[in-house]
């Protein structure tokens, strides 16, 4: 006899299944780096706390309840109230107005610094990394030697001669930041020249400003972002040693936070609100800097697991 139909009818495999069995999309290195930046809750936490910053010192004509330079002779060392929310100082100005404007400038210092530095040392390290030799031994011994000298004492003569003004600060901070930098990508570049895509672009005559520009600064994006994060929290502590000591920018170019803090360090104990309150603002700004910082090269560590 012969077998009867059994009438099933087998069913098509259902598109979830289908999708189950296909192979994952792989993640892209950035993708998977913000994943791993979000992981870190002190960095996401910073991020915040460091945009409510910024946004504060670039709205500041439209968020101060107060101008920057606005006097009232009736409320002369006025404490923290509903009116003052962090007091005013010796001329009746109010003490939270002055820090949101006068943030302007310390956070520019601090960035333009990074700037600066990040462009000198990255430069300087791929030169030396790539070329070797000659180059390399007189790049690294100029850079042995700065880093060498006592980097305060430096800011202090370089301060005293340039001057006091906002880009001589800038200035003077750059030349003494950009050593980490270039050493930190001179061994880099040492590595990644030594790879297969690096010696084929050379082997097909690519020039060497290409193959600097197109195969090792991509490489070398980590490395600079996260020394140039940290850079800007550096400079801004800087900036307010060297106001504080009187060798910063001076109060009659423009004001920062540095010298709005060193201007009234004889109130300490009649009108401390004087003093926390820029310095609160140096170190709760410099502190989501460097989280900022740690989270990025914790992100960015090419020996982290997949998540």
């Amino acid at each position: 006899m012969s077998e009867q139909p059994s009438g099933r009818i087998e069913e098509p495999v259902s598109g979830s299944e289908t999708e189950s069995l296909a192979t994952e999309a792989p993640i892209s290195p950035w993708r998977l780096a913000l994943r791993r930046f979000l992981r870190r809750r002190p960095a996401v936490i910073s991020v915040v706390v460091l945009t409510i910053i910024i946004v504060g010192a670039a709205f500041a004509d439209w968020i101060a309840p107060f101008g920057a330079v606005e006097q009232n002779l009736d409320d002369i060392l006025q404490s923290p109230d509903g009116t003052y929310l962090l007091g005013t100082d010796t001329l009746g100005r109010d003490n939270l107005s002055r820090i949101l404007h006068e943030g302007r400038v310390s956070l520019l210092v601090g960035v333009m610094v990074a700037l600066i530095a990040g462009g000198v040392g990255t430069l300087i390290g791929i030169l030396a990394g790539y070329y070797g030799g000659i180059i390399d031994a007189t790049l690294m011994r100029l850079t042995d030697t700065l880093l060498a000298l006592p980097g305060l004492m430096v800011v202090i003569i370089a301060a005293r001669l340039l001057g006091d003004g906002v880009w001589d600060v800038v200035l003077v901070l750059s030349g003494i930041a950009w050593m980490t930098l270039a050493r930190i990508v001179r061994g880099k570049v040492l590595s990644l020249k030594e790879q297969e895509f690096v010696e084929a672009a050379r082997a097909l005559g690519v020039p060497t400003r290409q193959i600097m520009r197109r195969h090792l600064l991509p490489n070398l994006v980590g490395e600079i972002t996260v020394t140039a994060s940290l850079t800007v929290a550096a400079a801004i502590l800087a900036e307010s040693t060297l106001s504080f000591l009187g060798l910063g920018v001076s109060p009659t170019h423009t004001a920062t936070w540095g010298n709005m803090l060193g201007g009234n360090e004889g109130f300490v104990t009649t009108a401390p609100w004087l003093v926390w309150a820029p310095g609160l603002a140096i170190v709760i700004t410099a502190l989501c800097v460097n989280f900022i910082g740690d989270g990025l090269r914790d992100s960015l560590d090419p020996t982290q697991e997949k998540l």
